[in-house]
Protein backbone atom coordinates (compact mmCIF):
# COMPACT_ATOMS: atom_id res chain seq x y z
CA UNK A 1 0.00 0.00 0.00
CA UNK A 2 1.57 3.01 -1.38
CA UNK A 3 -0.25 5.03 1.85
CA UNK A 4 2.24 3.06 3.98
CA UNK A 5 5.35 4.42 3.60
CA UNK A 6 3.68 8.15 4.00
CA UNK A 7 1.96 7.17 7.46
CA UNK A 8 4.89 5.58 9.11
CA UNK A 9 7.27 8.43 8.91
CA UNK A 10 10.84 7.34 9.51
CA UNK A 11 10.23 3.53 10.14
CA UNK A 12 11.62 1.09 7.49
CA UNK A 13 9.61 -0.99 5.75
CA UNK A 14 12.07 -4.04 6.79
CA UNK A 15 12.23 -3.05 10.51
CA UNK A 16 10.98 -5.93 12.86
CA UNK A 17 10.11 -4.80 16.35
CA UNK A 18 10.39 -7.20 19.21
CA UNK A 19 7.31 -6.05 20.95
CA UNK A 20 7.14 -5.68 24.66
CA UNK A 21 4.84 -7.79 26.60
CA UNK A 22 2.38 -4.48 27.08
CA UNK A 23 1.81 -4.72 23.07
CA UNK A 24 1.31 -8.32 22.61
CA UNK A 25 -1.59 -8.38 25.07
CA UNK A 26 -3.15 -5.37 23.91
CA UNK A 27 -3.33 -6.96 20.22
CA UNK A 28 -4.78 -9.90 21.87
CA UNK A 29 -7.62 -8.05 23.35
CA UNK A 30 -7.94 -6.26 19.83
CA UNK A 31 -8.47 -8.96 18.20
CA UNK A 32 -6.11 -8.24 14.87
CA UNK A 33 -2.23 -10.01 14.63
CA UNK A 34 -0.01 -7.48 12.86
CA UNK A 35 1.83 -8.82 9.87
CA UNK A 36 3.57 -5.50 10.08
CA UNK A 37 3.88 -4.64 14.06
CA UNK A 38 6.09 -1.66 13.68
CA UNK A 39 2.50 0.23 12.47
CA UNK A 40 1.09 -0.77 15.86
CA UNK A 41 4.48 0.47 17.45
CA UNK A 42 4.00 3.99 15.91
CA UNK A 43 -0.23 3.67 16.65
CA UNK A 44 0.71 3.44 20.20
CA UNK A 45 3.46 6.03 20.54
CA UNK A 46 2.40 9.41 22.20
CA UNK A 47 4.35 12.56 20.76
CA UNK A 48 5.55 13.21 24.63
CA UNK A 49 8.02 10.08 23.53
CA UNK A 50 8.61 10.31 19.56
CA UNK A 51 12.32 11.39 18.77
CA UNK A 52 13.55 11.64 15.02
CA UNK A 53 13.87 7.85 15.39
CA UNK A 54 10.12 7.26 16.70
CA UNK A 55 7.23 8.77 15.25
CA UNK A 56 4.50 9.31 17.11
CA UNK A 57 1.07 8.60 16.50
CA UNK A 58 -0.29 12.07 15.02
CA UNK A 59 -0.50 11.12 11.48
CA UNK A 60 -2.22 7.70 12.19
CA UNK A 61 -4.86 9.21 13.86
CA UNK A 62 -5.63 11.40 10.87
CA UNK A 63 -5.53 8.43 8.80
CA UNK A 64 -7.80 6.53 11.41
CA UNK A 65 -10.36 9.23 11.59
CA UNK A 66 -11.50 9.02 8.25
CA UNK A 67 -11.69 4.84 7.91
CA UNK A 68 -13.67 5.28 10.69
CA UNK A 69 -15.91 7.84 9.76
CA UNK A 70 -16.40 5.88 6.51
CA UNK A 71 -17.04 2.66 8.39
CA UNK A 72 -19.59 3.83 10.45
CA UNK A 73 -21.39 6.04 7.45
CA UNK A 74 -21.68 2.87 5.70
CA UNK A 75 -23.03 1.25 8.53
CA UNK A 76 -25.15 3.32 9.56
CA UNK A 77 -26.94 3.38 5.90
CA UNK A 78 -27.32 0.16 5.82
CA UNK A 79 -28.97 0.25 9.76
CA UNK A 80 -31.47 2.86 8.45
CA UNK A 81 -32.25 2.62 5.12
CA UNK A 82 -35.09 5.36 5.20
CA UNK A 83 -33.25 7.95 7.13
CA UNK A 84 -32.19 11.35 5.16
CA UNK A 85 -28.91 13.38 5.61
CA UNK A 86 -30.53 15.38 8.18
CA UNK A 87 -30.55 12.53 10.66
CA UNK A 88 -27.78 10.28 9.66
CA UNK A 89 -25.31 13.27 10.12
CA UNK A 90 -25.63 13.53 13.87
CA UNK A 91 -25.49 9.50 14.41
CA UNK A 92 -22.58 9.66 12.73
CA UNK A 93 -21.01 12.71 15.07
CA UNK A 94 -22.11 10.43 18.15
CA UNK A 95 -20.45 7.63 17.07
CA UNK A 96 -17.08 9.03 15.51
CA UNK A 97 -16.32 12.10 18.59
CA UNK A 98 -13.30 11.74 20.43
CA UNK A 99 -15.25 10.34 23.75
CA UNK A 100 -17.03 7.60 22.13
CA UNK A 101 -13.84 6.49 20.31
CA UNK A 102 -12.54 7.20 24.86
CA UNK A 103 -15.16 4.93 25.64
CA UNK A 104 -14.19 2.09 22.88
CA UNK A 105 -10.23 2.40 24.33
CA UNK A 106 -11.25 1.98 27.55
CA UNK A 107 -13.46 -1.56 26.65
CA UNK A 108 -9.90 -2.78 25.56
CA UNK A 109 -8.03 -1.10 28.12
CA UNK A 110 -6.04 0.32 25.20
CA UNK A 111 -4.26 2.98 27.95
CA UNK A 112 -2.00 0.16 28.95
CA UNK A 113 -0.37 -0.31 25.67
CA UNK A 114 0.29 3.65 25.21
CA UNK A 115 3.87 4.64 24.78
CA UNK A 116 3.98 7.63 27.28
CA UNK A 117 6.57 10.10 28.14
CA UNK A 118 7.68 10.29 31.95
CA UNK A 119 5.39 13.32 32.56
CA UNK A 120 2.54 12.45 30.65
CA UNK A 121 2.73 9.03 32.87
CA UNK A 122 2.85 11.13 35.74
CA UNK A 123 -0.03 12.68 34.98
CA UNK A 124 -2.58 10.38 34.00
CA UNK A 125 -2.13 10.21 30.29
CA UNK A 126 -3.78 6.28 30.22
CA UNK A 127 -6.95 7.51 31.07
CA UNK A 128 -6.92 11.34 29.54
CA UNK A 129 -10.32 10.73 27.07
CA UNK A 130 -8.67 13.51 24.50
CA UNK A 131 -5.26 11.35 24.17
CA UNK A 132 -7.34 7.79 24.20
CA UNK A 133 -9.58 8.89 21.50
CA UNK A 134 -7.16 10.16 19.76
CA UNK A 135 -5.00 6.32 20.02
CA UNK A 136 -8.30 4.62 19.18
CA UNK A 137 -8.22 6.28 15.86
CA UNK A 138 -4.54 5.74 15.08
CA UNK A 139 -4.87 2.01 16.03
CA UNK A 140 -7.58 1.61 13.60
CA UNK A 141 -5.46 3.19 10.81
CA UNK A 142 -2.41 0.56 11.80
CA UNK A 143 -4.61 -1.99 11.07
CA UNK A 144 -5.96 -0.08 7.74
CA UNK A 145 -2.48 -0.20 7.07
CA UNK A 146 -1.54 -3.61 7.93
CA UNK A 147 -4.34 -5.36 6.47
CA UNK A 148 -6.64 -2.90 4.01
CA UNK A 149 -10.29 -1.55 4.44
CA UNK A 150 -11.66 -4.96 5.28
CA UNK A 151 -9.71 -5.33 8.26
CA UNK A 152 -10.25 -2.53 9.90
CA UNK A 153 -14.13 -2.58 9.08
CA UNK A 154 -14.32 -5.75 10.52
CA UNK A 155 -12.46 -4.49 13.47
CA UNK A 156 -14.65 -1.42 14.07
CA UNK A 157 -17.90 -2.92 13.49
CA UNK A 158 -17.06 -5.35 16.27
CA UNK A 159 -15.68 -2.60 18.99
CA UNK A 160 -18.52 -0.50 18.08
CA UNK A 161 -20.57 -2.86 18.38
CA UNK A 162 -24.62 -1.82 19.44
CA UNK A 163 -23.97 1.42 19.57
CA UNK A 164 -24.37 1.89 15.71
CA UNK A 165 -28.35 0.47 15.92
CA UNK A 166 -28.65 2.75 19.15
CA UNK A 167 -27.02 5.94 17.60
CA UNK A 168 -30.12 7.80 17.18
CA UNK A 169 -30.76 7.87 20.89
CA UNK A 170 -27.29 9.13 21.95
CA UNK A 171 -27.21 11.57 18.80
CA UNK A 172 -29.13 14.66 20.95
CA UNK A 173 -27.77 17.35 20.36
CA UNK A 174 -28.96 20.18 23.39
CA UNK A 175 -26.07 22.78 22.22
CA UNK A 176 -27.64 22.99 18.68
CA UNK A 177 -30.93 23.08 20.09
CA UNK A 178 -30.27 25.58 22.17
CA UNK A 179 -28.43 27.78 19.29
CA UNK A 180 -31.62 27.15 17.21
CA UNK A 181 -33.92 28.27 19.75
CA UNK A 182 -31.84 31.33 20.47
CA UNK A 183 -31.64 31.96 16.51
CA UNK A 184 -35.42 31.89 16.38
CA UNK A 185 -36.15 34.68 18.45
CA UNK A 186 -33.31 36.76 16.56
CA UNK A 187 -31.02 36.58 20.00
CA UNK A 188 -27.32 36.09 19.40
CA UNK A 189 -25.87 32.18 20.12
CA UNK A 190 -25.34 31.17 23.62
CA UNK A 191 -22.30 31.76 25.33
CA UNK A 192 -20.07 29.24 27.49
CA UNK A 193 -17.82 30.12 30.24
CA UNK A 194 -15.93 27.70 32.44
CA UNK A 195 -17.03 28.63 35.85
CA UNK A 196 -15.06 26.53 37.71
CA UNK A 197 -11.91 23.70 37.41
CA UNK A 198 -11.58 20.90 39.98
CA UNK A 199 -9.39 17.70 40.21
CA UNK A 200 -6.23 16.06 39.09
CA UNK A 201 -4.78 16.51 35.55
CA UNK A 202 -5.67 12.91 34.69
CA UNK A 203 -9.37 13.34 36.02
CA UNK A 204 -10.69 17.20 35.85
CA UNK A 205 -14.15 18.07 36.75
CA UNK A 206 -15.51 20.55 34.74
CA UNK A 207 -18.18 23.37 36.11
CA UNK A 208 -19.94 25.23 32.76
CA UNK A 209 -22.26 27.93 32.20
CA UNK A 210 -24.23 28.00 29.27
CA UNK A 211 -25.52 31.55 29.05
CA UNK A 212 -28.15 33.66 26.85
CA UNK A 213 -28.27 36.97 25.86
CA UNK A 214 -31.89 37.68 27.71
CA UNK A 215 -29.93 36.59 31.46
CA UNK A 216 -30.83 33.18 31.23
CA UNK A 217 -28.19 30.62 32.43
CA UNK A 218 -27.91 26.87 33.74
CA UNK A 219 -24.55 25.42 34.68
CA UNK A 220 -23.60 21.47 34.32
CA UNK A 221 -20.67 19.48 35.50
CA UNK A 222 -18.68 17.04 33.62
CA UNK A 223 -14.87 15.35 33.14
CA UNK A 224 -14.65 17.58 30.19
CA UNK A 225 -15.87 20.69 28.62
CA UNK A 226 -17.74 19.17 25.67
CA UNK A 227 -19.88 17.08 27.90
CA UNK A 228 -20.28 20.18 30.38
CA UNK A 229 -21.26 21.93 27.80
CA UNK A 230 -23.74 19.94 26.68
CA UNK A 231 -25.37 19.40 29.85
CA UNK A 232 -25.36 22.63 30.52
CA UNK A 233 -27.06 23.44 27.31
CA UNK A 234 -29.83 21.09 28.12
CA UNK A 235 -30.51 22.21 31.46
CA UNK A 236 -31.29 25.78 30.21
CA UNK A 237 -33.48 24.14 27.72
CA UNK A 238 -35.11 22.64 30.32
CA UNK A 239 -35.85 25.81 31.76
CA UNK A 240 -36.76 27.50 28.89
CA UNK A 241 -39.58 25.21 28.10
CA UNK A 242 -40.82 25.31 31.87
Amino acid sequence: MEILGLALGSLSKGNRLKLSASTTAFIQRLGHQFARPEVLHQALTHSSLSTTTRPDNQRLEFLGDRVLGLVIAEALLTDDMEAREGKLAPRLNALVRKETCAEVAEEIDLGAALMLGRSEMLSGGRKKTALLGDAMEAVIAAVYLDAGYDAAKVLILRLWGKRISKAEENAADPKSDLQEWAQARRMPPPKYAEIERSGPDHAPVFVIEAQLKNGRSATATAPNKRAAQQLAAAALLKKLEA
